[in-house]
């Protein structure tokens, strides 16, 4: 497994293939390829230049990626663009920062089809969060299978106060 910082804009494009391929399949089916594409490029130009950004990456035998994982520390004051405006409203400001701001937040986490049930996303969560003693991540309450996988690793939802929202909200175990 391959660590990266600002450095991974090398290999851009190779993860951003990767990212499509995982979040154009089934439960995300209806999403367009050429949109996710042009939104995760524009997103990765400028996340890697975060504070605390690192990402991970594990290549199968032949070289293809097989895995990624990205992720920074949430900072202060927290977003509320994209889907940090639910995620605030669900666990309310005092709970977003007693338990997100300043801990480590999984963006990305993606296992290939001919990857997956090998014990990747395992080794690619332990890995983001082994030098973190606090981390977080969101998922889709539609892909049922990765709520699943969280919840089997022990990831755990923090008690929400606000409207229900279509992401959930793990904190690392």
């Amino acid at each position: 497994m391959q660590t990266y910082r600002a450095d991974l804009l090398e290999i851009a494009d190779e993860l951003t293939d990767a990212y499509v391929e995982v979040f154009t399949a089934p439960p995300f089916a209806h999403r367009d390829p050429a949109e996710t594409r042009a939104a995760f490029r524009q997103r990765l130009e400028g996340d890697v230049r975060r504070v605390g950004f690192q990402a991970w990456i594990e290549r199968s035998d032949g070289g293809r990626i097989a895995g990624f994982v990205t992720g920074w520390t949430t900072p202060a004051p927290f977003r509320t663009d994209r889907s940090y405006g639910s995620v605030l409203k669900r666990l309310g400001a005092e709970q977003v920062d007693e338990l997100l701001v300043g801990a480590f937040e999984i963006d990305e986490l993606g296992v290939l089809a001919h990857a997956r049930g090998t014990g990747l996303g395992r080794r690619l969560l332990g890995a983001a969060t082994a030098e973190h003693p606090r981390a977080w991540l969101l998922a889709w309450n539609q892909n049922h299978d990765t709520l699943a996988f969280y919840r089997n690793l022990g990831w755990l939802e923090p008690p929400v106060h606000g409207p229900e929202t279509d992401i959930i909200v793990f904190l690392a175990p």
